[in-house]
This record gives structure tokens, C-alpha cells and sequence, in this order.
């Protein structure tokens, strides 16, 4: 996972709690789950959307 072992994730979850406290951590992990569901919504769309453009090439050539 990113070249990330289980020390360098421990020490950076440490940091966000320092930073954001153990009170906003829960609506920060949701937000980011939100925003990440929402990128892979935008991939799938734009992978359902780009073969019917790659015929339309062919249809050129």
C-alpha cells in the first residue's frame, strides 16, 4: 500500500488525531469515504461512457 508499512501508518494516524482531535475524526472519515465513493462513481461513469467514442474513431478511419 504505497510502500507504507504498519509503523509509518500508525505515526501519521497519531498526527490527524493531534491535529484534528478525537472528536472530528469520525466526520472527517466519512467525508473522505463520501468523496472517494464519489471518484470511483466519476471512473465508472467515464469508462461506461468511452468505448462507444473509440467506434465512433474507427467509423473515421
Amino acid at each position: 500500500m504505497f510502500g507504507l508499512g504498519y509503523q509509518e501508518l500508525l505515526i501519521i494516524l497519531v498526527i490527524v488525531l493531534i491535529l484534528f482531535g478525537a472528536n472530528r475524526l469520525p466526520e472527517l472519515a466519512r467525508s473522505l469515504g463520501s468523496s472517494v465513493k464519489e471518484f470511483k462513481k466519476g471512473v465508472n461513469e467515464a469508462k461506461v461512457e468511452e468505448p462507444p467514442a473509440k467506434k465512433e474513431e474507427e467509423k473515421k478511419a
